[in-house]
């Protein structure tokens, strides 16, 4: 009596084989059915309901095998984390049986074979089988050392995603309408670099670490004429002061020691395109004058050579620090700054976009549950309480925190939901400092606290922002700080001498 539970993908060829192709011969599944070994067939089919129908009923005639048809729908048949995923949650539903269970590999593509694979060797142990017209149904025997090379790839390959997540790197493909915001403050970012983004003009940005400056570069690159020409990234912190200067503008061969070979510059490779320069207040001076020859005469000069290059190249930098703070303490060159500074955009912190955090959270962890999909982790959903947590943090460290922080709590919550206990794990606060003269809720009250003052001064710095950030409007303003309408706005304004 034959007691087997078989799971198969339903392919092209076995399709053939129901609509009486002689080509075709029987198929896979239909070879695997006629062996009479199994009681039980679980067909998964990404094809139309139609046709996937009519072969469940045409296989199920084929013997006396019961069949049942899971039907699920794919991006891609070489998705592999969608593949897996699907394959998994059918898994789930048939429960490990108290037989042998067997995957077939011949039907659908290479993709959906290395899912099975994986799955017999890990989580779900099955018996392997393959079949041809030549050879019939035969056991597929996968050596130890193969599975055992190809699985740790998997998982670098998903740790490779993660660590790229983890590190902020934006997309290359990245658009305006990839940055997920709802704030007011946001949509007058984007709304100012989508004008600069078609003009060829330079774009300094501004902002704290973690704020997307990167993500920001890529989607004016990719609004500009020049997007299907080179976007280069360089990381001016990250090159040491005796190599940026090869590294900008190429050298040639024997120029200085260790300069094997002749070598195109960023400039150079950038031609026609956008290099966008992060940190670039951490440039050195004299690198900086050459930088400045750059702009203004389009052209560079390698290390080692007396010949100059015609480069086009549309710059966008980019900054943790305030460069005019930078100019005023000496630490850049003023020619410079006016040089980059046509066009300046303020990246926010996380702290000022109102109502972005709660879109940011959804769309962060979605990002970690698909990195972590190829590995076979469930995703992850996050409950209330834990999600309050996340929206009363400071985060400091902006979106790379955030990121962060769900990336942590995800791999330490061993259930689908994420709660409370394993947010406050993931989060890293920040030691607390000594208070300072400007800290207003840490003053000692060894002397008189001037708290009218105090509180005035809290009232009329956020007055004057929730003004500035929606541009006068007072009903704007008024939702920003919570007030039931803007009559109480202007209240307070004249109540603090705030003008509009």
């Amino acid at each position: 009596m034959p007691n087997d539970v078989l799971v198969t993908w339903i392919g092209r060829t076995d399709l053939r084989a129901a609509s009486g192709d002689q080509e075709a011969g029987p198929g896979p599944i239909a070879q695997a059915v006629q062996s009479g070994r199994y009681q039980l067939v679980h067909l998964i089919s990404d094809f139309s309901p139609g046709d996937s129908k009519a072969f469940t009923k045409w296989i199920a005639s084929q013997g006396e095998t019961k069949v049942c048809l899971h039907t699920v729908k794919l991006s891609s048949p070489i998705n592999f984390g969608e593949i897996y995923e699907r394959v998994v949650e059918i898994l789930e539903t048939i429960g490990k049986p108290t037989t042998q269970l067997t995957f077939h590999l011949s039907p659908g593509t290479p993709t959906m074979a290395s899912v099975w694979i994986l799955l017999a060797k890990t989580t779900y142990p099955a018996r392997l089988i393959q079949s041809s017209p030549q050879n019939g149904v035969e056991e597929a025997d996968i050596p130890f050392d193969i599975s055992a090379e190809f699985i740790p790839q998997l998982l670098l390959r998903s740790d490779e995603r993660l660590s790229a997540l983890a590190m902020g790197s934006a997309a290359e493909d990245a658009v305006f309408e990839s940055i997920i915001h709802r704030s007011a403050v946001m949509k007058r970012v984007i709304e100012q670099a989508r004008r600069i983004a078609i003009r060829s003009i330079p774009v300094l940005i501004e902002g704290e670490s973690g704020t997307g400056k990167e993500l920001m570069a890529r989607a004016i690159h990719h609004a500009s004429p020049r997007k299907d020409k080179p976007f280069i990234i360089v990381n001016c912190g990250a090159i040491s002061p005796e190599l940026v200067e090869s590294e900008f503008f190429g050298h040639k061969k024997g120029s200085f020691t260790g300069a094997v070979a002749e070598r195109k510059g960023h400039f150079e490779l950038a031609h026609g395109g956008t290099i966008f320069l992060d940190e670039i207040g951490e440039l050195p001076k004299p690198v900086q004058v050459k930088l400045l020859r750059t702009l203004q005469e389009g052209e560079v000069t390698p290390v080692g050579s007396s010949e100059a290059k015609k480069v086009d190249v549309r710059l966008v930098v980019a900054t943790n620090r305030t460069l005019m703070h930078e100019v005023a303490s000496g630490n850049f060159r003023e020619d410079l700054f006016y040089r980059l500074a046509v066009a300046i955009i303020k990246l926010p912190p996380l702290r000022e976009r109102a109502g972005d955090l709660s879109l940011l959270i959804d769309a962060l962890l979605k990002q970690v549950n698909e990195a972590s999909a190829p590995i076979g982790l469930k995703p992850k959903k996050i409950s209330v309480a834990a999600k309050n947590l996340l929206l009363n943090h400071a985060w400091p460290g902006n979106i790379r925190e955030l990121l962060n922080t769900l990336q942590r709590a995800t791999v330490w919550s061993d259930d689908e939901t994420i709660g409370q206990e394993s947010i406050r794990e993931a989060i890293l606060e920040a030691p607390k400092t000594h208070a300072s003269p400007d800290d207003i809720l840490n003053r000692p009250l060894d002397s008189a606290v001037p708290l009218e003052n105090l509180i005035a001064s809290v009232a009329r710095h956020y007055l004057q922002r929730a003004l500035e950030q929606t541009r006068g409007n007072k009903t704007q303003a008024a939702t920003l700080l919570g007030f039931r309408n803007y009559q109480t706005l202007t209240n307070w304004m004249e109540k603090y001498d705030v003008e509009r």
